[in-house]
């Protein structure tokens, strides 16, 4: 056979193996580079019998600045959502009161509905994110009486605060369970006590962690310091308790004004039938519709202001 003719084949034959092989490589690559996208934008294992939807969603909602912010959120508030789930969820929601808003009361309302969703939404998350907080600060006398116990007994700071992370329920032992793996592979205690501090700011972990990392620099008498703050904090979860008790009363007026304003658009709707319609027919009406919602969300946003007391 010609020479040429076998070295052709040869070359044929060396670039079909070198083509597979480079396919093989990619797709092995690739694999490798999802699943590591995967492991590290999970937000933890799933509940039982909880599975993740909207995986594509969520993957490509990730690398957007919104994706970001509503990460940052979720992570903030502890829910088992993942943002992906939340931004479809909201689209539903804000689709749905659009179209019902639309049935109900008139076609003006339903932009007026949708945008009034994903306020309540970001509302939803930033209420959920207080709630976390709230139940953090009482949990905060037990968490500086472990640790004060634990570095009575020759414990490092380190180790008091795995302790600490097992023994209390959530959110304290899982946001302390952050922390010690933050440690665990190297960080500081200053930046991972400065990053919880982030995540969850109020006036009484921000004074427990500024004990922390002071006596973690200068050393002194930190059992003392964690003994007398953990008095404190419950003198402070007790005088709280009942603030929130006296405005209680406060909180519900804020909440039953907009609903009055709600209701008697509602019941003017049902007993003539189209008046709502009529009404934002003209761009009168429509300005006079938006000043009274305007006027609306003015009161409760004033209310809330009046009842909101820092202690």
């Amino acid at each position: 056979m010609n020479p040429l003719v076998l070295l052709a084949l040869g070359a044929t034959l060396l670039c079909g193996v070198l083509a597979v092989a480079g396919v093989h490589s990619y797709a092995s690559g690739r694999a490798q580079r999802q699943a590591l996208v995967d492991r590290l934008t999970d937000d933890g294992p799933p509940a039982p019998g909880r599975r993740r939807r909207f995986g594509s969603v969520d993957r490509r909602l990730r690398g957007t600045r919104v994706g970001h912010r509503i990460q940052r959120k979720l992570a903030a508030t502890g829910l088992d959502v993942t943002p992906g789930e939340f931004f479809v969820c909201l689209l539903a929601g804000a689709a749905a009161l659009w179209l019902l808003a639309g049935a109900l009361l008139a076609p003006f309302f339903g932009p007026i509905a949708a945008v009034a969703a994903v306020a309540g939404a970001n509302a939803f998350l930033d209420w959920q994110h207080q709630k976390r907080i709230e139940a953090f600060i009482n949990q905060l006398p037990d968490l500086a009486r472990l640790l004060a116990n634990g570095t009575s007994a020759g414990l490092a700071l380190r180790t008091s605060l795995a302790m600490a992370a097992e023994e209390l329920e959530a959110p304290a032992g899982e946001e302390l369970t952050v922390v010690s793996n933050q440690l665990a592979v190297g960080r500081s205690i200053d930046d991972a006590l400065g990053e919880l501090a982030e995540r969850l700011p109020s006036r009484e972990l921000s004074v427990l962690v500024t004990t922390l990392i002071l006596s973690n620099k200068a050393g002194g008498t930190i059992v003392d310091s964690l003994r007398n703050l953990t008095q404190t904090l419950e003198e402070r979860k007790e005088t709280r308790r009942e603030v929130r008790t006296m405005l209680s009363e406060v909180n519900a007026t804020a909440f039953t004004i907009p609903g009055l304003g709600i209701g008697a658009m509602l019941m003017l709707n049902a007993m003539n039938d189209g008046a709502l319609a009529k009404v934002t027919g003209s761009p009168l009406g429509q300005i006079l519709i938006l000043v009274s919602l305007g006027l609306y969300a003015a009161g409760f946003v004033v209310i809330r202001r009046l009842g909101k007391i820092e202690v």
